[in-house]
């Protein structure tokens, strides 16, 4: 059972001196409970009581990690059902399936295909997150011979997926220094699937036949071994809605420790467009790691932007530097166009010019990453502050005219501008779709 507040805070140091961000060592106790602390955060913590509230300490969802190096997928460790509440720390991994009925030939262009599936939207680099190998041939020595090509021919984390004990033995030991995740261990083999997993230290996905089942079976697996992903064996897209939404609350809520873990889940559909529809249901609801066939940029675009939205910490705007972008062979007669940090303003500002054929400069303002509405009724973008940055950004030294370009939201701040910073003031377009017709019309 969770320990309480009040359990927590009897074991705490109770100097009450707000190193770790709460006002009083109860504060901190509460939000320990609560999981929307760690225990980490008190600097005076004994051993002692680190050790008797190690579980307490612990997130919901226990932190497992896929593959090595700098393409390692982490998985769990969130310790929130709603995004607002804290942030979702780790996006949902999107892993392609790769058949072992495939020829040599066809492997090697569908992991080149995998590998390509990568877009930067918003400054951000967006791409797939793992290779899912899928023992079809149900022969131990193919599946084995196509995991080692796989395996070659990528850097990124694999799954090798076969109920199949002696297919999972002989493909294991040939990548298991790739650390795979093992699917998968069910109620019929789970002894020696999870002692094959643990001898190679890599983790194994828990596969039950419902939620019940899924739980009873990881409370039999959790004391032989912790680096679990479960998957409840429900295909249908409603059903596994349900599942996960489950799964994440008694996790969360109730500190339920059979559902501490992150998951699994697999889209079903032939046609792409539903496969992408049902794994957008799961990324909105708490998948860990989906598994799908489409591999087209155009199928996986949407799923990539998407896991971006819902994986951005709400209270962190996405921001891009302050500092002079130069859009096109620009020159001393180029524009110089205005706009807040906040990057998606910037992206669509950039996009436009870009769009315009005419070379121009950006100086986005640092305004903590809010829009130029927001900014502006917060006062961050304001005649001062984009005074201040003409100034000290170094634009005077790159044009030889002192002509700016505002945002149209912002035109009340046009004439204060142009007093404060002694630039002439163009107020622009209040959208940027329009920029590529101001352009037109003021700079040719």
């Amino acid at each position: 059972m969770a320990l309480t507040g009040l359990d927590i805070f009897k074991q705490l140091p109770k100097k009450n001196c707000k190193e770790c961000g709460a006002p009083t060592c109860l504060a901190f106790a509460m939000s320990l409970a609560g999981g929307k602390a760690s225990l980490e955060q008190c600097p005076y913590v004994s051993e002692e009581a680190k050790e008797n509230l190690g579980a307490a300490a612990a997130p919901p969802i226990r932190l497992v990690t896929v593959g090595v190096g700098e393409n390692a997928l982490a998985l769990g460790d969130e310790t929130v059902i709603y995004r607002h509440d804290k942030t979702f720390c780790h996006p949902t991994g999107f892993a392609i399936t790769v058949n072992d009925t495939l020829t040599a030939g066809d492997v090697t262009a569908k992991i080149a295909k995998i590998n390509d599936l990568k877009v930067e939207r918003v400054g951000q680099q967006l791409a797939v997150s793992a290779i899912a190998i899928i023992n079809a041939s149900k022969d131990a020595a193919t599946f084995k011979e196509v995991a080692a090509k796989v395996a070659a021919q990528t850097t990124l984390p694999l799954i090798l997926v076969s109920e199949n004990v002696a297919a999972l033995e002989a493909a294991l030991p040939v990548i298991a220094d790739k650390k795979p995740l093992v699917y998968a261990a069910t109620a019929d083999n789970y002894q020696k699937v999870v002692e094959l997993a643990k001898a190679h230290s890599c983790p194994v996905v828990v596969k039950g036949s419902t939620l019940a089942d899924t739980a009873e079976l990881v409370e039999k697996i959790a004391p032989l071994y912790k680096e679990l992903v479960i998957d409840t064996g429900s295909r249908g897209t409603s059903q596994v809605l349900a599942d996960q939404t489950q799964i994440r609350r008694l996790a969360v809520k109730k500190k339920f420790r059979p559902f501490g873990y992150p998951t699994i889940t697999f889209t079903t559909s032939e046609d792409p467009r539903e496969e992408v529809i049902q794994a957008s249901v799961y990324v909105a609801k708490f998948g860990g790691i989906i598994v799908l066939k489409a591999d087209e940029k155009s199928q996986i675009l949407p799923l990539l932007a998407w896991r971006q939205n819902v994986y951005t910490d709400p209270q962190k705007p996405i921001a891009v530097e302050a500092k002079i972008y130069e859009v096109g062979a620009v020159s001393p007669d180029s524009p110089v166009y205005i706009c807040t940090n906040f990057a998606l303003t910037y992206f669509a500002v950039e996009g436009e010019v870009s769009g315009s054929k005419i070379p121009g400069y950006i100086l986005p303002v640092d305004t903590d990453g809010t829009s130029v509405l927001t900014s502006w009724a917060s006062g961050k973008f304001s005649a001062d502050s984009i005074s201040d940055f003409l100034e000290s950004s170094g634009i005077k030294a790159k044009v030889n005219h002192n002509t700016c370009v505002l945002p149209g939201y912002t035109a009340v701040l046009s004439g204060k501008l142009k007093e404060k910073s002694g630039w002439n003031v163009l107020v622009g377009p209040q959208e940027a779709a329009g920029i590529p017709a101001f352009a037109k019309s003021h700079f040719v």
